[in-house]
């Protein structure tokens, strides 16, 4: 997987400057950047949400930018704000999203709805849900059709150690099953998670590695 030359203006403003970045079966690539930096307008044009003003996402030889169905197929996101209908349970969501009952009910018993812990508020509509409940519904909603690659804009953000645990575990799990993982982070625990680290300012993606030191990464942001 190939991000090529990833540009995007806002009016006079060019917010992503040559965004280009290698990605391999497995791994998990942290984005960290200060508020505005850019990362979830990254994450939006790799999902589709935003158009761009040039460049490619690779994946063999097709631009999942321009390729609608095949983004579709291989691509799954999870924004910060949830895309929840919150007059529906936590049942009723998922089935928007399953294309087979006996699939989605298969992975509350023993698949990737069970890891999250969704069995547990399955009936509850999402107006009376926490945050965490939330946010692990919506990323039960976005690997419904087995993505291979997930797009996850600070998914701990404000959440208790329970539900960060949850969301960890399962993208171990999904990591080890040769899932592709595209982290937008403020999160330090969150870092655990990445095998690769790049920050994102003033439009330009750099390698970054982390030694611990928080100071240093701090002045870095």
């Amino acid at each position: 997987m190939e991000i090529n030359s990833i540009k995007k203006c806002y009016k006079k403003t060019q917010v992503l400057k040559n965004i280009t970045l290698s990605l391999t079966e497995g791994e998990c690539v942290g984005i960290l950047g200060g508020n505005g930096c850019g990362k979830s307008t990254l994450l939006n044009i790799l999902a589709g949400v935003l158009g761009t003003d040039g460049g490619t996402f690779m994946f063999d030889d097709t631009d999942l930018l321009r390729d609608e169905k095949k983004r579709t197929e291989l691509v799954g996101y999870v924004p910060q704000s949830t895309p929840l209908m919150e007059e529906l349970s936590a049942k009723d969501n998922l089935s928007l999203w399953y294309d087979s009952k006996q699939k989605m009910e298969k992975d509350l018993k023993n698949g990737v709805l069970a890891m999250l812990g969704i069995n547990s508020f399955i009936k509850t509509p999402v107006c009376k849900m926490s945050g965490g409940m939330k946010k692990r519904l919506a990323i039960g909603c976005a690997v419904a059709h087995n993505p291979r690659i997930l797009l996850l804009d600070e998914p701990s953000a404000a959440l208790d150690l329970i539900c960060k645990e949850r969301i960890s575990n399962y993208l171990l799990d999904f990591k080890g099953k040769g899932g592709t993982i595209i982290l937008a982070t403020h999160d330090l625990q969150e870092l655990s998670l990445c095998d690769r680290l790049y920050i994102l300012k003033d439009g330009i993606l750099t390698p970054f590695e982390y030694d611990g030191n928080v100071h240093r990464l701090v002045g870095k942001l």
